[in-house]
């Protein structure tokens, strides 16, 4: 608990700069940190303190405070989200306890990209085929998105990238510690008529633990065009060649005792080969396309129409079996905007999004991590349809009032046609409303409150009904949730800026993550959970234009999760009043961000409490504490040759911790053991093309 107080003293600590004389630090600059973000999420494109929803934002700054390697580290200092990495490669991300339903990937969180689902039609999303270079921004919706995005009680993630801002060709690499190295070639071109970025990222590495070498191979070519003064036309392409080792969860006297090693083999019957043994991994081939057409008709009528698809192969040789999938998905999504004339300012969004989904699912026995012996040939097919619209208004006396509601139809079919007869399935889930009322009042230009309530539903994953028990479970029920959410954000002395959320989430039929004897997963509806939080941030600014110490900053994140099963009966066990299995109940973190002439220094500390790992609460992740830095140096060679080289530090306590536990884990093999202390260093040339 002293950890809690450092992080209560840090804050204090910012709020009492703000008492300082201007003269000690004073600057030239005095824009408000709120005003600089412009949120796009619920169709708002609007500043955020104008925008009445809990919204973590990511931007490019914020993404070069560490390696340039991996999403994690800046993903979670947005409180309230939670991204882990088991071995480099495999990625798990999840919003206000949304994890409880992944043992791996994201599910749960509805994931878009540059304004087209990410997430396919079977509610699996791979975040981890986009390199870290692809991103330039993204913000986290918290809570049921429903009115907007459809299925998913965890949040929204919207990604996107920023077309070039010069022509130029960019070339980076970064190396570290465990034989990480990765190469980025980039070319970027443009005019007023259109855009284009080419890029190509080489990533590999050998791994801390045994069996978790990484190699993925990232191609994106981004464009866009303009048809006429009110038509552009812009396609998103990438293909991703990704492997990566999965090593297994150890007990606690393997993580003890050595916590490098990858699950060993199971000697006593029945016998399992070891993750070595095995070969255990994941291979994914990925090639996804999205073209989107913007139309302004005119001053007050906007549409933006979508067509995205994807082909997936997708190969997993783990202790149990082998899996194959091939993957087709396919959709569209239409939005239609509307201002209002007249003394009303506002404006109103309508739209339609559409998916299908087919997938051919093997499963053979592992022959050292190739397939053999034929088991299972089943087929899964999905079909959504979210019809959605919103409202929003600008009141008099700076109220900002939003109404939503969206219309959710899913189907599932599987097929089974290893067994004789074949056994079709199908199955077609009671359509769903969900609402949305949000209202904000601003008092001047440094404070907004609001208060929110919506409703959501997220139905079981493909991979859920099919889990890798292979018994298809045709009776698993969606959730449905109602969240109650108030917030204030504002700033002070031009420099200080706050948001707060306080939130109240009612979750009635919460999927959860249950192993059958040999590690297989399967899921349950584990009745009701009751989850209430706050989640807090508190910046403090400082940008002096023209002047050798030129920028500081300093914040603090704060996330407390009271998270509790209500009504939770599983095999004659009452879990009611237990904690949320995965959810740390406090995270905090700390940084602290400099530049001086052409060095910067960037400083993280974070902390994360002790972690339930089963639903009985018998076991607990230990807490830990996280202290990494980078420093940099921004230079020119000449007037056309802008380079930059940095080098950082990672866990530089050397503390001993597993991120990305396996919950619920059979025999108590919870634990994935992160790095130790490790180092990185890397450059970046950026020659531009003409002046």
């Amino acid at each position: 608990m002293r950890f809690k107080s450092i992080y209560a003293v840090a804050g204090l600590t910012l709020l009492s700069i703000s008492a300082f004389s201007q003269d000690t630090l004073k600057v030239a600059d005095s824009t408000k940190v709120l005003d600089e973000i412009v949120v796009r999420g619920y169709a708002y494109d609007r500043p955020l303190n104008e925008v009445p929803a809990a919204v973590g934002i990511v931007r490019k700054t914020d993404l070069e405070r560490f390696g340039n390697n991996s999403l994690v580290p800046v993903m979670n200092t947005i409180p309230g989200v939670r991204m882990e990495e088991r071995s480099p490669g495999s990625y798990r991300f999840s919003v206000r306890g949304s994890l409880l339903r992944s043992p791996f990937g994201v599910r749960n969180v509805k994931v878009y990209w540059n304004g087209l689902p990410l997430t396919d039609g079977g509610g699996n999303t791979y975040l981890n085929l986009f390199d870290f270079d692809a991103l330039t921004s993204a913000e986290v919706i918290k809570g049921p998105g429903g009115s907007l995005y459809g299925a998913g009680t965890g949040g929204v993630l919207l990604l996107r990238n920023a077309a070039p801002v010069q022509p130029s060709l960019v070339a980076s690499g970064v190396f570290g510690t465990y034989g990480n190295q990765r190469y980025r070639l980039q070319l970027e071109d443009g005019n007023e008529k259109g855009k284009l970025t080419l890029r190509f990222v080489h990533h590999e590495s050998d791994g801390y633990r045994e069996q978790t070498s990484m190699r993925r191979d990232a191609l994106n070519a981004d464009v866009s065009t303009r048809l006429g003064e009110r038509n552009t036309l812009s396609a998103s392409v990438f293909y991703t060649d990704l492997y990566y080792g999965t090593p297994g969860g150890l007990t606690k006297a393997q993580y003890d005792e050595n916590p490098q090693q990858a699950r060993p083999p199971k000697t006593t019957p029945p016998a399992q080969p070891g993750a070595v043994q095995a070969n255990a991994g994941v291979r994914n081939k990925t090639g996804y396309v999205g073209v989107t057409h913007d139309i302004d008709w005119d001053s007050q009528w906007t549409s933006t129409t979508g067509l995205y698809g994807s082909l997936t192969a997708f190969d997993n040789p783990t202790i149990r079996n082998y899996e194959s999938r091939d993957e087709t998905n396919v959709g569209v999504r239409h939005q239609t905007q509307y201002a209002l004339p007249g003394r009303v300012k506002g404006k109103i969004t309508m739209g339609v999004e559409y998916q299908y989904f087919f997938s051919p699912v093997k499963i053979s026995t592992n022959d050292g991590g190739s397939a053999g012996v034929l088991q299972s040939d089943d087929e899964l097919r999905s079909k959504q349809l979210l019809l959605f619209s919103q409202a929003d208004l600008e009141l008099p006396s700076e109220f900002f009032l939003t109404l939503g509601l969206s219309y959710n139809k899913l189907t599932y079919d599987f097929l089974a046609k290893s067994v004789s007869p074949e056994i079709d399935q199908h199955r077609s889930f009671t359509p769903q409303l969900s609402p949305r009322v949000a209202l904000l009042k601003k008092f001047g230009d440094d404070l907004s409150v609001y208060g929110s309530v919506s409703s959501g539903f997220s139905p079981p994953s493909l991979a859920e009904v099919r889990p890798s028990t292979g018994a298809y479970n045709n009776l698993l029920n969606p959730e449905h949730g109602l969240n109650y959410e108030a917030g204030l954000r504002g700033s002070l002395l031009n420099h200080l800026s706050f948001d707060a959320a306080f939130f109240i989430f009612k979750l009635d039929e919460t999927i959860v993550i249950q192993r059958a004897d040999d590690g297989a997963e399967y899921f349950v509806n584990a009745g009701k959970t009751d989850q209430r939080g706050i989640e807090a941030r508190l910046n403090w600014n400082e940008t002096r234009k023209g002047r050798t110490f030129s920028q500081f900053n300093a914040w603090v994140s704060y996330a407390y999760s009271h998270f509790r099963f209500t009504e939770y009966v599983q095999d004659g066990v009452n879990y009611s009043g237990n904690r949320l299995t995965g959810v740390a109940p406090t995270v905090a973190t700390l940084g602290l961000d400099a530049t001086i002439w052409r060095f910067y220094a960037n400083a993280t500390v974070s902390y994360v409490d002790a972690i339930p790992l089963n639903d009985a609460n018998t076991d607990y992740a230990d807490e830990y504490v996280l202290v990494g830095g980078r420093i940099g140096f921004k230079g020119s060679f000449g007037k056309h040759l802008p380079f930059e080289v940095f080098t950082g530090i990672d866990n530089a306590l050397d503390k001993k911790y597993s991120l990305g536990n396996d919950l619920n884990a059979i025999g108590g093999r919870y634990y994935n053991a992160a790095p130790p202390r490790n180092y990185y260093a890397g450059i970046t040339l950026r020659p531009t093309l003409r002046k």
